[in-house]
C-alpha cells in the first residue's frame, strides 16, 4: 500500500507540491502525475515542499530529473524546500544541489522565485 501523497497549493503564481510519506519506485508515478498536471495547467514555477517526505529512492529522484528540462524550457523552474536531513543527504549524495535550488525554507524558495533566481548550472 502507498503511504505517499501529494498536496497542491498556490502562492503568488508558484505551484507548491507538498510531499508526504515515502517516494520510491511504487509511488513515483504519483509524483509524475502531479508534475504532469502542473504542466498541463501551465504552472511552470513549481516548489516541492519536502517537510513531510520521510524517504526518497533513486526512482523518486529520477522523476525530478525527468521533468526539470521541460520545466526550464518553458521558462519555469523547480525548487525544493524543507527536506529532512536524511532525505537531503540522498539528494546531496547524487549531486542534486548542483542542478536544483534546495533551500531550507519554503519562504526562501518563494523569495527566489519572486526574484527570478535560478541555480547556476555547471558548464558542460
Amino acid at each position: 500500500m502507498s503511504n505517499f501523497s501529494v498536496g497542491f497549493r498556490q502562492h503568488d503564481g508558484v505551484q507548491i507540491l507538498d510531499l508526504h510519506g515515502e517516494l520510491d519506485a511504487h509511488t513515483a508515478p504519483e509524483l509524475e502525475a502531479a508534475l504532469q498536471k502542473c504542466l498541463q495547467h501551465g504552472h511552470y514555477n513549481i516548489l516541492i515542499n519536502g517537510r513531510d517526505l520521510e524517504y526518497i529512492s533513486s526512482a523518486g529522484l529520477g522523476v525530478f530529473m525527468a521533468y526539470i528540462e521541460e520545466i526550464r524550457e518553458k521558462g519555469g523552474d523547480l525548487k525544493i524546500a524543507e527536506l529532512k536531513p536524511g532525505v537531503y543527504n540522498v539528494f546531496d549524495l547524487l549531486g542534486f544541489p548542483l542542478l536544483f535550488d534546495i533551500l531550507p525554507s519554503e519562504a526562501e524558495a518563494l523569495e527566489r522565485f519572486a526574484r527570478g533566481e535560478r541555480p547556476t548550472l555547471p558548464s558542460s
